[in-house]
């Protein structure tokens, strides 16, 4: 590897060799109210103190608490919504902390922008380019501060709010920001741009079907207006309550004023606020009402991390943490209403009760099955439910290979290519496994199959790839792919799925559901990407489950590129020899000096040395905020690439973007105009129309984006930015994601000392609760019981 042309150093330099744990080792056990990385979905250490985030987002208020409760909340770290950010699921630090309305007005060039500032500093001849760089960031985010500081102050909205009403009105404002909640617990798993759950497909037409949800009448929103005037929170909760809760919100609300927690950004010790407001001293933290609601509210936001179910243990000291004094109790109250689902899943084989009976024949009948007791939302656990199902139906659907299969085998590119094939003429079922290299095996599959004449799919999570590839949504939705028939399943005969471990729970579900009976399915992908943005692990527990033929590919990914990523994907950061440089490491002291390099990378120095444009060169680094995530380099790249004053909400012709249609959809384009209809993007070649009132909440600038937003798309060269405060947000599958983004060339902007080794070798990918495992191998093995 060699050290950047432009840098002071000319002697090559590895990005580090897995050598002792840094000192603060234990820190990089991300703490559950730090800003990190999946996560949430990235993050980067240097991210901004929760609650304090730019731009609309959730709200994270360290308020009163009930009677007898905790003094404060819990530290929560905010996060925008998969509505987050339009990154999708994302953190200030990639995906789970710090909301990101969307367009980041931050990052923009506008009136106060970074175009400012960067104009300024050439004023000072005694400045040099990476010192006017960096004053320009201090001008930056002493401004960013300053809006801060004025949203902290009490508001006024008609009056002067303060206390827990001013918290609610903040509240107000992250929700019609599309903001959603930020994820407080279970930091052990990736948060994700939590994606909305997918409603099973309905039969044709397959026309994208409208927002479902009821507008209230204006009579619900009165008398929801009404009852949050008397609980002293903002009036302007009572359009979002009303169509969260339905027509009789009002008397929810007055019966249970916690409910107000169906509201995205509003947190428990707002609600708590609320409830003693209409309740007086009747509303105490152990209050039936308040705890059963809770115990939702926090799996909604294990969700929002990963999760489908929690076990008993975890939820109940969740609730302790929020002050509820028997927390057993509580669960035992909310799962006998029926507001949330209990499930006891086997773990091994049943144990004999003492070793003396061990012995004795008869003691296997009382012996006991150990389990674990997990708990979960019925939409969560009815999708993995029926994705079990589904999956266990077209893996027991068995084909006869025909000769056709044999010669189309026999054929094919690789070695590899025809295990493939093999495979698939006889199961219905088969998972396939490999790295950027290994995608053309389940291509030659697909075109093997439609030269026998089968109706062959091939869906990808983003778009591009080929004419014959669509995306998972667009099939899903009806705008791409093949269509349904009558029954309202996919007209077709094969469905290959790339990008599987992008899958969450509701998606594969839906997709699953529509394959029809006598069709085969294969799930491909590489194990070692980041995971879904929303709750599950869907394809690592197909894989674990072993319920169906899995395919490793043995095709690996070539060069020096293919060298470094296959290591990091066993733990290893190997020094590498890369004489046409196509790896570059380029160290740097501090954030500042991250931003300059990284600018200068991408306008000079990949264009020079291997002449792609600086339009083919993406910047990845671990988060949004801080002062060298996606917000700075955003604003310094198009300071530098398409300056202008942002006139439209921020944005101007030529600008790179991330559209985001949906959670955990990051679509990148260029915004073309705007008008009375909205922000004009261009994407693929094709023209597409984002409403003005959508911008804030689904568009941001896009030169710079987080490893979640990038995956399932590849660049000719990538620039990866590792400022030192983004230590604790890096783990083995984010290294080898933002890694493996480069076709041609990888620079690594490299501030971050031994914590990269050591995240390679020793932090692997955060765990997730999941049931889908468990189900498969249950319903394998009745089958072959009943076989």
């Amino acid at each position: 590897m060699s050290t950047d042309p432009q840098a002071d150093t000319a002697a090559a330099e590895n990005p580090a060799t897995p050598e002792a744990e840094p000192s603060a080792a234990a820190e990089a056990e991300a703490d559950p109210a730090a800003d990190t990385d999946r996560t949430g979905p990235d993050g980067s250490g240097s991210a901004e103190p929760a609650g304090a985030e730019d731009g609309a987002g959730p709200v994270a208020v360290h308020g009163e608490a009930g009677e007898g409760g905790p003094g404060a909340e819990p530290p929560v770290s905010g996060r925008g919504g998969e509505g987050e950010s339009p990154a999708g699921p994302e953190t200030e630090t990639e995906t789970g902390s710090g909301a990101d309305g969307g367009a980041d007005a931050d990052a923009g060039a506008g009136p106060e922008g970074t175009a400012g500032p960067a104009a300024e500093a050439p004023a000072t001849p005694a400045l040099s380019e990476a010192q006017a760089e960096l004053a320009a960031q201090r001008i930056e985010r002493e401004r960013i501060a300053r809006r801060k500081a004025e949203r902290e102050a009490p508001v006024a909205a008609g009056a002067k709010l303060s206390g827990k009403a001013a918290d609610l009105l903040a509240a107000v404002r992250a929700v019609e920001g599309g903001a959603k909640p930020s994820s407080v617990y279970f930091d052990d798993a990736p948060a994700a741009p939590r994606k909305a759950p997918v409603a099973p497909p309905a039969p044709r037409p397959a026309a994208p079907a409208a927002v479902a949800a009821s507008v209230p009448s204006a009579d619900t929103v009165e008398g929801v207006r009404a009852v949050l005037a008397r609980g002293g929170a903002p009036e302007a909760l009572a359009g979002p309550a009303a169509a969260a809760l339905g027509e009789d919100a009002a008397g929810q609300l007055t019966e249970n004023p916690w409910r107000l927690l169906s509201l995205p950004a509003v947190r428990p010790t707002q609600a708590d606020g609320f409830a003693r407001a209409l309740l007086g001293a009747e509303a105490g933290p152990g209050d039936e009402r308040r705890t059963t609601v809770l115990v939702g509210w926090l799996l909604a936001q294990a969700g929002l991390k990963g999760h489908t179910a929690l076990e008993a243990p975890v939820l109940e000291k969740a609730l302790a943490q929020y002050g509820v004094p028997d927390p057993a109790e509580a669960l035992e109250l909310a799962i006998a209403e029926g507001s949330v689902l209990v499930f006891h899943e086997p773990l091994g084989p049943p144990v004999a009760g003492t070793a003396e009976n061990a012995a004795d024949a008869e003691d296997a009948e009382d012996a006991e099955q150990p389990v674990r007791v997990l708990v979960g939302l019925e939409g969560a656990a009815m999708a993995e439910e029926s994705l079990a199902d589904g999956l266990a139906r077209l893996a027991a659907g068995t084909f006869d290979a025909s000769e056709d299969w044999e010669r189309a085998a026999g054929s094919a590119p690789s070695p590899s290519a025809s295990e493939l094939i093999r495979a698939v003429a006889g199961h219905g079922l088969v998972t396939h496994t490999g790295g950027e290299a290994a995608r053309a095996e389940p291509v030659a599959l697909a075109a093997a199959a439609r030269e026998l004449g089968l109706r062959v799919c091939l869906a990808a999570h983003a778009p591009g790839g080929g004419p014959d590839r669509v995306t998972v949504a667009g099939l899903l939705s009806g705008a791409e792919g093949p269509g349904r028939d009558t029954d309202g399943q996919f007209a077709l005969d094969l469905l290959v799925v790339l990008d599987a471990p992008q899958l969450d729970v509701e998606t594969a579900a839906a997709l699953v559901e529509s394959v029809p009976d006598g069709a085969r399915l294969v799930l491909s992908g590489d194990p070692g990407v980041l995971g879904s943005a929303g709750a599950g692990r869907v394809f690592a527990d197909v894989l674990a489950a072993r319920t169906c033929p899995q395919l490793v590919s043995r095709t690996p990914d070539p060069g020096p590129l293919g060298e470094l990523v296959s290591g990091v994907g066993i733990g290893e950061l190997n020094q590498v020899d890369a004489p046409g440089k196509e790896v570059v490491i380029v160290p740097v002291k501090d954030a500042g000096e991250a931003v300059h390099r990284a600018v200068q990378l991408v306008a000079e120095s990949v264009p020079r040395a291997f002449g792609i444009p600086a339009d083919s060169v993406q910047v990845i680094t671990p988060g949004h905020g801080g002062s060298a995530g996606t917000r700075a380099l955003n604003a310094a790249l198009k300071e530098r690439l398409n300056p202008g004053p942002g006139r439209f909400g921020g944005f101007d012709p030529g600008d790179r973007v991330v559209h985001v249609p949906s959670a955990g959809r990051a679509l990148p384009a260029r915004v073309v105009s705007a008008d009375a209809e909205g922000l004009h993007l261009e994407r693929a070649g094709a023209r597409i129309v984002v409403a003005k009132e959508l911008v804030e909440s689904q568009v941001r600038h896009g030169w710079a984006v987080t490893a979640h937003q990038a995956v399932g798309t590849r660049w000719p060269a990538v620039v990866v930015v590792l400022p030192g405060d983004a230590a604790q947000a890096l783990s083995r599958d984010w290294v080898y994601t933002a890694f493996g983004r480069g076709e041609r060339h990888l620079s690594v902007v490299h501030g971050v000392d031994q914590a990269l080794p050591h995240a390679v070798a020793e932090v692997p990918a955060k765990p997730r609760t999941t049931r889908l495992t468990g189900l498969l191998t249950a319903l394998a093995t009745a089958g072959a019981q009943h076989g």
